[in-house]
């Protein structure tokens, strides 16, 4: 008999993703007790070295996902110069690892299910008891028992295992006055796709046909021409599977994946078309990226109508901004272009309503199965997103816990602390500021100015600026001085790690992700952190006992403090040192206090 595991916890999370890192990370830094589980040896989900796609998220000037993402991103540049697809899945590791809070299960399926049924609070009628994985390293049996669960899962496990409501395929377009051709719902989706990565050598090197590889007829490569000269060809079109159960034929979907991924390879090495006599396959997925199943259904369904429109939730806990960016279900098979990608508003707000289960009562989720419409999906689905909503659900449980409340309670009376909760983390909610004290917004800010107490930390056209904070001399304290000894309870300090990446070198393509595809000889070698990133500074108050060093930072790597202080002070004074481009003064958009 295989032996069996009891973790009791106060947060699981199934799903190992983007969105299920944030979601453990954010709760785990507020206190809880969280359990990751992970059904592969890494994590990452679709950014993973398994897999290999792009991070993407918000377009636009200044829309860049910020909170622990940004964290992931920043020490990312701080550590791998190359873009090294290892070291990017040891920095993912590494950020889950580091959280005493957090008992990480890797390899471990969640496969089962305990739940009660019943009239529960807020007319939900079932709760989830614990939930069960089995890990194969091991050969043991983890039950998991905890008051909030979080489905991260991608493929909506917890739908199937506990009778959470869930959606699969496209509606129709009367049903939610959408703009798509289908007219009668289905069950179609996006497609998965196995990617591809080629190296550039300085010597030729050959590739023998597989004997299973697709041979492309002239027309079939025509709609889908790759190009090894361009920095941003991932071959993501490699895509099948939308007519078909992305999750039931999984396995089959990816045995016509191999071949076609192997015969797009082989065209590009013996077409004779692309000059592809020293590139070598650095990396072949056999894991396909997956793009869509179920959907989860929560007290709201967001709609293409509310991306278009612009929507202006009073629940908002995080943003979108990628655009629709519907693949057609035949995919790479498909008679015309793979996709349709319309430009949506940037930023645009995602309330908390959609990320919890309309009918079971401790169940949230986060990633590319919230609630949400198959229009919806294709724009919020995108890995930075998926961020976002990770660490909403992370903070939330963390109200819930804190005020022994469900999800649903969390909407109905602690929304505003969920709010300043993500903010206080540099988590950008549109339409939103963070709340500063009476004191701050009265005491003036010597040497800099008064957009550093605006609660605004970044520039944006939410806000109607387009300039944020301002640029301060090096050495030179910024301080807010007080006629009396008052209460502080935090300092709120967010530097300028250049949103747009428009100090670091290559491309645009290579500017903006955090791993590469395809590896030219002359690809940029030399990622270091933006050049406006503050390198080094110090926090001081000033109290009855003297000057007293709150915070000392060396080798600054990261856009965001929150800072407790809980003490009486006559002055508070935040000295910069020196920035990553040497330069003499250093920008940042906030200093404020509570």
């Amino acid at each position: 008999m295989l032996q069996r595991r009891l973790i009791e916890a106060d947060f699981c999370v199934v799903g190992g993703g983007l969105a299920g890192m944030c979601a453990a990370i954010a709760a785990a830094r507020e206190g809880l007790k969280v359990v990751l589980m992970q059904e592969r040896p890494v994590l990452g989900g679709n950014t993973s070295s398994e897999i290999r796609m792009w991070v993407c998220g918000a377009r636009g000037a200044g829309n860049r996902e910020t909170g622990i993402l940004e964290e992931i991103l920043l020490e990312n540049l701080r550590r791998n110069p190359t873009k090294n697809i290892y070291v990017w899945q040891m920095i993912l590791h590494e950020f889950v690892e580091r959280e005493k809070n957090i008992t990480l299960l890797l390899n471990c399926t969640c496969n089962d299910a305990e739940i009660e049924k019943g009239d529960f609070a807020d007319g939900r009628s079932v709760r989830i008891k614990r939930i069960s994985g089995y890990q194969m390293t091991t050969q043991t049996f983890i039950d998991v028992e905890a008051n909030l669960f979080a489905d991260c899962s991608g493929d909506s496990i917890l739908a199937p295992l506990t009778g959470a409501e869930f959606r699969i395929g496209r509606e129709s377009a009367d049903e939610f006055g959408e703009d798509t051709s289908v007219t009668v719902p289905d069950t179609m989706t996006m497609g998965n796709s196995c990617l591809l990565q080629g190296r550039e050598l300085t010597q030729p090197v050959s590739f023998v046909t597989p004997p299973d590889a697709v041979i492309f007829t002239p027309e079939q490569i025509s709609r889908r021409k790759p190009n090894m000269n361009k920095t941003s060809e991932n071959f993501w079109y490699l895509e099948l599977g939308g007519e078909r159960d992305t999750v039931a034929d999984a396995e089959e979907i990816c045995k016509d994946l191999v071949p076609l991924a192997k015969g797009m390879w082989n065209y590009v090495k013996n077409s004779g078309e692309h000059d592809a006599d020293r590139w070598d396959l650095e990396f072949f997925g056999f894991l396909p990226g997956k793009r869509e199943s179920r959907r989860m259904v929560g007290e709201y369904i967001i709609t293409e109508r509310d991306i278009s429109d612009e929507t202006i939730f009073p629940d908002t806990v995080a943003f979108g901004g990628w655009g629709l960016d519907d693949h057609y279900p035949a995919g790479f098979y498909y008679v015309g272009p793979p996709n349709k990608d319309t430009k949506t508003p940037s930023p645009y707000c995602i309330p908390y309503r959609a990320l919890y289960s309309k009918n079971v009562e401790n169940l949230y989720f986060a990633g590319r199965n919230i609630s949400m419409t198959h229009m919806a999906m294709s724009s919020v689905r995108v890995m930075a997103t998926c961020a976002l909503l990770g660490e909403a659900v992370g903070a939330a449980a963390a109200v819930a816990v804190r005020h022994g409340a469900t999800p649903h309670g969390v909407y109905k009376n602690h929304l505003a602390e969920l709010q300043a909760t993500l903010m206080n983390n540099d988590c950008f909610l549109p339409h939103f500021e963070r709340k500063r004290s009476a004191l701050c917004m009265a005491t003036p800010i010597e040497n800099g100015d008064d957009s550093l107490k605006n609660g605004q930390d970044r520039p944006n056209r939410i806000y109607g600026t387009t300039t944020c904070g301002c640029t301060v001399q090096n050495g030179t304290p910024l301080a807010y001085r007080f006629e009396k000894p008052e209460q502080i309870s935090a300092v709120h300090v967010v530097f300028d790690s250049d949103l747009d990446r428009v100090t670091l070198p290559g491309d645009r393509c290579e500017q903006i992700h955090p791993t590469r595809c395809n590896v030219r000889l002359d690809s940029p070698m030399n990622f270091t952190l933006p050049a406006t990133l503050c390198r080094a500074f110090r926090l001081e108050i000033i109290t009855e006992d003297g000057r007293e060093t709150v915070a000392e930072v060396k080798d600054n790597a990261r856009r965001a403090y929150h800072i407790p202080v809980e003490k009486r002070a006559s002055a508070i004074e935040l000295t910069l040192l020196g920035n990553y481009g040497d330069t003499a003064g250093t920008s940042l958009f906030s200093f404020d206090f509570t």
